[in-house]
């Protein structure tokens, strides 16, 4: 294969996570790439020369991007830019569907292929996003395999990849091992926290979780407190959180695979970490909170039953789910009581996310996701050598 230029984008914490383990395999194979765009630490420590940072404009809901709007414009030019002026070979969008799509549009009218690798959740809410995609993508890679027949009813090159959490959490951590990797041996039961991995989530979830934790620890004193916070996340805020709600609890940082397999149940936001928990086994209970403007906007127009990803791919509510108005200190309490204080709950739980885990298919989803993309790339190599032929 001929040198070539890639431009990857992605714009969140799991989006970088997945990218940067693309990004690797795919300068294992094919050295001579030179691959740019935007990401987070570790798409750069992979390789990738950044035009803009992930933490800078990863944001959830309507009135949060308001105060991220001039970086995102700022970034989107940036892209923009790299489109007329570098042309690279192909674009590799990840997830962060508002900006991607839209970038995707700017590529098709330049003539540069794209592939989109982990789908916008369009059967979930906003379906209008797949005329887009059917138009300016020239591969979809999905995760998950009821996606498939989805896509393709509507137009779209669907390619069914696997889960890459799969391949990322191989060999399973297990709790003995984590419990004496994150110095907490004994019988006393664990509860792990997972706020989320934005600013704004810990914002809104850290001191709902704290309080329930406070309001636990009452009937049982034994009760140890983790939390787990993603990389690139202040500390200090952690800490202020904390001695607000009066609560002790040890806070580790890029660990979070360790807590989750630690504790005998979690209380974290919904999004990517759920899907890592099911994996693990690791019985939770899902909460989320969104500015008031920016849920009901999101009301009207999601079209599923569940919120936590693990409970859509199980088509049931296999973990509780408190949603907004319902995320309250006294019912993440009440849930987490239940599933505390009954080994035979908790036990059910594993086994149902258990079955979670088989519905996503083998590993090996980092391998076919590169062979797909070199396929595409080489691909348009050849008929870029047909049009200067011709």
């Amino acid at each position: 294969m001929r040198d070539g230029r890639i431009l990857i984008v992605a714009g969140e914490s799991s989006g970088d996570l997945h990218a940067a383990a693309v990004v690797t395999e795919l300068r294992r194979r094919a050295p001579h790439l030179l691959i740019e765009g935007i990401g987070g630490d570790r798409m750069r420590q992979a390789g990738v020369r950044l035009y803009a940072h992930a933490s800078d404009l990863a944001v959830v809901g309507l009135i949060e991007v308001a105060s991220r709007l001039s970086a995102i414009w700022r970034a989107y030019r940036s892209m923009t830019r790299y489109l007329r002026d570098r042309r690279p070979d192909l674009v590799i969008l990840v997830d962060f569907p508002d900006f991607n799509l839209r970038l995707a549009r700017r590529a098709f009218r330049l003539g540069i292929p794209v592939v989109y690798f982990i789908s916008p959740q369009v059967w979930a809410w906003r379906a209008g996003r797949v005329r887009s995609i059917a138009k300016y993508v020239r591969r979809l890679l999905i995760i998950f395999p009821f996606e498939e027949d989805f896509y393709r009813e509507r137009g779209v090159e669907a390619l069914y990849v696997g889960h890459p959490l799969l391949d990322q959490l191989t060999p399973l951590p297990l709790m003995d091992e984590a419990r004496r990797r994150l110095a907490l041996e004994g019988t006393a039961p664990i509860l792990g926290l997972l706020p989320g991995s934005r600013v704004g989530e810990i914002a809104r979830h850290l001191p709902l979780l704290l309080k329930s934790a406070r309001q636990l620890m009452v009937g049982q004193p034994d009760l140890r407190i983790i939390i787990a916070v993603a990389d690139g996340l202040p500390l200090d805020l952690i800490g202020s959180w904390l001695n607000r709600e009066a609560v002790s609890a040890r806070v580790v940082q890029g660990r979070t695979y360790e807590v989750m397999a630690a504790s005998d149940l979690i209380l974290v936001a919904s999004g990517t970490a759920t899907m890592e928990a099911a994996i693990i086994g690791t019985p939770m209970v899902i909460v989320y909170r969104l500015a008031f403007f920016s849920w009901l906007f999101a009301r009207l127009l999601i079209r599923v039953p569940h919120i936590g990803m693990v409970n859509l791919v199980a088509g049931r509510r296999v973990a509780p789910e408190l949603i907004q108005f319902d995320a309250t200190p006294e019912r993440i309490t009440d849930e987490a009581r239940r599933l505390l204080l009954s080994a035979e709950q908790r036990l059910r739980m594993r086994q149902e996310l258990g079955e979670v885990r088989n519905r996503l298919g083998p590993p090996g989803a980092l391998g076919r996701t590169v062979d797909a993309i070199l396929e595409c790339l080489q691909s348009g190599a050849v008929e870029e050598m047909a049009v200067q032929r011709g």
